[in-house]
């Protein structure tokens, strides 16, 4: 009687633990597909009155054009430089998301740039931006190397940085500089996409597409989901 008793104690207790198992790390239906993004408050989506940003159009836009369910964990956290991506990846919990990606999104290096400046993009200190670049490039190859190494079939759709103030020259070099800087860790790399977003705001009003001096509002995340499915194709 104490025998049967035992048993099924024990299988009461392993069914618990594979039920809490199985809400802590629910499966994907077989036709879903997920997207995991990483970045700054552009990607988080600030600025846009829904609060959404270019991943919300994205997801809307997929799955309106797609027999797939497509399903985004944004872990994208506002302020965020591309060494906090690294501190991220470094977590149990999301790394153990990696190797569950369909696809990559990594749009992250504006605060990197802006605070190895001073907090700012004025006066431009360029010994200052390129120490900052250099962290940054170092930062960024080991993000991708982790993203790579632990899933080696989802592509990484790697966004370019805009200017946020198209209309200054001084500004426009520094970032095609970091973006060129950016386009080499894309090359050769078939699992990388580089995809630019700089144009997208060059002889515009600004005051059409951004929220504040840096975020943008719905219009301009807009052009960013717009420019993404431009130039992959989700499949």
């Amino acid at each position: 009687m104490k025998k049967n008793t035992l048993l099924m104690s024990s299988l009461i207790v392993i069914f618990v633990l594979l039920a809490a198992f199985s809400i802590l790390n629910p499966e994907k239906d077989k036709g879903d597909r997920l997207v995991v993004a990483f970045g700054d408050s552009l990607t988080y989506g600030y600025g846009d009155q829904k609060g959404s940003g270019y991943i919300d159009t994205l997801q809307t836009s997929l799955n309106t054009k797609n027999k797939e369910n497509y399903k985004f964990d944004n872990e994208a956290i506002y302020g965020l430089e591309s060494s906090g991506i690294l501190s991220q990846l470094s977590d149990v919990g999301i790394r153990g998301k990696l190797d569950e990606a369909d696809y990559f999104i990594l749009f992250i290096g504006t605060n990197d740039l802006i605070n190895s400046n001073g907090e700012n993009l004025e006066n431009l200190k360029h010994e200052k931006i390129k120490k900052g670049q250099a962290v940054y490039l170092k930062n960024l190859s080991a993000i991708l190397n982790i993203l790579g190494d632990n899933n080696e079939e989802a592509p990484i759709l790697l966004l370019g940085l805009y200017n946020p103030y198209p209309d200054s020259m001084a500004i426009e070099a520094v970032i095609d500089d970091w973006n060129k800087e950016i386009m080499k860790e894309a090359e050769n790399e078939k699992q990388i996409v580089f995809i630019p977003t700089n144009d997208l705001f060059k002889g515009t009003d600004k005051r059409q597409y951004f929220s504040d001096s840096l975020h943008l509002n719905d219009k301009g995340y807009k052009l960013i989901a717009e420019r993404i499915l431009e130039r992959y194709t989700f499949e």
